[in-house]
């Protein structure tokens, strides 16, 4: 496997958490230590599966990172409708931020896809 930085879906992650980092250094302090942290760990934590994932032997285990990263794209979506809703996030930076996201699901998805059928070959 090529190093996880010549994946797209990668990049795109890696922009997208830093998106992420900079919106919550906006929410109120009280949210330090809870919606502002959890977003940006699970934002890091789709590249870092993703990362992971290029780094291990075979293609079974790099299927279970990005499914992994999936879950985590799952859970900043969640977090990003309840920061909306509560009124952390302006729906300009919603919209860009949830865009982004969608993009970075949909390249996971294929990126499973494609795994699947190098396992089954294999």
């Amino acid at each position: 496997m090529k190093s996880f930085r010549d994946l797209q879906v990668w990049e795109k992650a890696h922009q997208l958490t830093l998106d992420l980092y900079r919106e919550t250094r906006t929410f109120p302090v009280e949210e330090k230590y809870g919606l502002s942290s959890q977003l940006r760990r699970a934002a890091v934590s789709i590249e870092s599966n993703i990362a992971e994932g290029c780094g291990r032997r075979g293609n079974g285990e790099f299927h279970k990172f990005l499914q992994n990263a999936t879950g985590s794209a799952n859970e900043v979506e969640c977090q990003l409708l309840i920061a909306h809703d509560l009124g952390m996030i302006a729906n300009p930076a919603f919209e860009q931020m949830t865009g982004r996201l969608t993009e970075v699901r949909k390249m996971l998805t294929g990126l499973i896809k494609r795994v699947e059928q190098e396992r089954l070959r294999d």
